[in-house]
């Protein structure tokens, strides 16, 4: 069996070395084949924080798991000095997935990180492709210079809407635009930005929020129809594919002709990302305490093992009630997928996949030849 042999240290992408992503997801494959369900299980999960509240992540830290989603407009000014430390505490130094949400305008955190940038609409409307690129290297690199390795940007959505989002459009001003091509070219300009900063970008919603009947957050939506979206929808997110996206994020909306099920619990979404677009990277779910999954009686923790079993990598909830209780919450999923595996309902093997998948997102792996392979 491959053993690991060097890691490039923490916030280390495989963008950023001449290993090939592919050489990169098999060392990972082999050296999670290793753990303990509890560690496969850690390393899907996401830990959401206030970035205030950084400090106290140590024990999530040391548990391994996966990744910390910082929340909040303001972080602190010991921000890098504090994810520099954790990164240390990790499990054989692994590093994990850092991310917030960098879109622009209105849904920005960490504002005195980066500071200001537009919506992506007013972007989409006012600057040029290489303008944009531009725009989200800053972004990146101000990002990646306090250990903030990951954003959860850009939204590849369709939607033209001169909103602001809410409850009835989760899109409006977070989309490009509302002409699938022009999306297409912009959201994956924002992207390559990112990915020139050595950030993991985070693409959204797939397959497509553009027009939904509602913002999922709030509850039960439905996003165009199939028919609609592998016409419109999916341009983007092909685009972005071809040009290098290592991560998408699955929307939680049902689609009327393709399935009733939020997409980030869906198979059937998962195979068209994987089989028709072509995706090896990371998939990601949106928030599993979202309105839309809450409405189907799934608690976090059941839903993730639902979106393990469909086929997605990386597991997105929301915040705990206090800082006091992030581990205990953490800890139930972890606890719930370990279950899931003991009872047969989840394959070792589809979590091994997947934490893979995430291990690969963030670190250069190298490995030794199998001998006689």
């Amino acid at each position: 069996m491959a053993t690991l042999t060097s890691i490039v240290g923490p916030g280390a992408a495989t963008s950023a070395s001449a290993v090939s992503a592919t050489d990169n997801l098999v060392c990972a494959q082999s050296i999670v084949a290793t753990w303990s369900l509890t560690q496969l299980a850690n390393e899907t999960i996401v830990v959401p924080v206030n970035a205030m509240n950084i400090g106290s992540m140590g024990p999530e830290a040391r548990a391994g798991f996966g990744g910390l989603l910082l929340l909040g407009a303001t972080a602190p000014a010991t921000l890098s000095a504090v994810l520099a430390k954790l990164q240390s505490l990790t499990p054989q130094k692994y590093s994990m997935m850092v991310m917030t949400d960098e879109e622009g305008g209105g849904v920005q955190r960490l504002t005195n990180v980066v500071g200001s940038f537009p919506w992506a609409q007013t972007m989409g409307r006012n600057l040029t492709p290489a303008q944009i690129t531009a725009t989200a290297l800053r972004v990146g690199n101000a990002l990646n210079a306090v250990g903030v390795n990951t954003d959860l940007a850009p939204v590849l959505d369709v939607d033209g809407r001169a909103q602001y989002p809410g409850a009835a459009n989760p899109d409006g001003y977070r989309s490009f635009s509302g002409s699938a091509s022009i999306a297409a070219v912009d959201g994956t300009a924002f992207m390559t930005g990112l990915l020139r900063a050595n950030e993991t970008s985070v693409v959204k919603h797939f397959p497509g929020l553009g027009g939904s009947t509602r913002d999922t957050d709030y509850g039960p939506a439905r996003t165009l129809a199939w028919s609609v979206l592998q016409k419109s929808a999916l341009v983007p997110f092909e685009r972005a594919i071809a040009n290098g996206a290592t991560a998408v994020m699955l929307s939680n909306a049902s689609v009327p002709g393709l399935t009733p099920l939020p997409a980030s619990i869906s198979p059937v979404v998962v195979n068209e990302l994987r089989q028709g677009l072509g995706f090896k990277g990371l998939i990601v779910t949106d928030s599993l305490g979202a309105g839309a999954l809450s409405a189907l009686h799934l608690s976090v923790a059941a839903a993730a093992v639902k979106a393990l079993q469909a086929g997605a990598d990386q597991i997105l909830y929301g915040p705990a009630a206090s800082p006091a209780v992030t581990l205990t919450s953490a800890t139930l999923v972890a606890s719930a997928i370990v279950q899931a595996v003991n009872a047969g309902t989840l394959t070792r093997a589809t979590l091994n996949g997947a934490a893979a998948q995430v291990l690969a997102a963030r670190n250069t792996l190298t490995c030794p030849a199998v001998p006689g392979a």
